[in-house]
């Protein structure tokens, strides 16, 4: 359909809804120009501050923040790793009775993990075939893996 089998009263409507719809469009990209505009001055680095009006306390209460979270994350899902099969107290009690090379250990393959990714394929590899291990000998491991959890809660309900 031509513009010639249109009327002219559908011409001068369609270039008026074409004209509105212009002035909308620009009224909205000028709103997104001044938000943006807003956005960046208010993400200037000199103007963000935290409670200290000294940058280096602020990094110091960041990193004690996000530390102390993953620590509450990471207990947080050991538990329910454990709370699956045992009690919540007996859950307590197993992550209690770990000794310090168990977690020294733990930290030092989480780090090597996360540092490099040579590091994160060895130890990853390292846990599959840990866990393939344990499944092929099944009947074994989960007599050892009871007694091994029995002594850490035992050992952790005494302290």
């Amino acid at each position: 359909m031509g513009n010639e089998d249109l009327t002219d009263a559908e011409l001068k409507g369609g270039k008026l809804k074409a004209r509105k719809l212009k002035d909308g469009a620009s009224r909205a990209a000028r709103a997104m120009r001044r938000t943006a505009r807003k956005a960046q001055r208010a993400a200037n680095p000199a103007d963000l501050h935290g409670p200290s009006p000294n940058p280096a306390t602020n990094l110091a209460i960041a990193d004690i923040a996000l530390r102390g979270g993953s620590v509450l994350a990471r207990r947080a899902v050991e538990r329910a790793m454990l709370g699956k099969k045992y009690s919540d107290g007996h859950a307590k009690s197993i992550l209690r009775g770990r000794s310090m090379g168990e977690t020294l250990l733990h930290s030092v393959l989480a780090r090597v993990a996360l540092q490099s990714v040579p590091g994160a394929i060895i130890v990853g590899g390292g846990l599959v075939a840990k866990t393939l291990y344990d499944r092929s000998k099944a009947g074994r491991a989960k007599r050892a893996g009871r007694v091994k959890l029995d002594e850490m809660a035992q050992e952790g309900s005494e302290e």
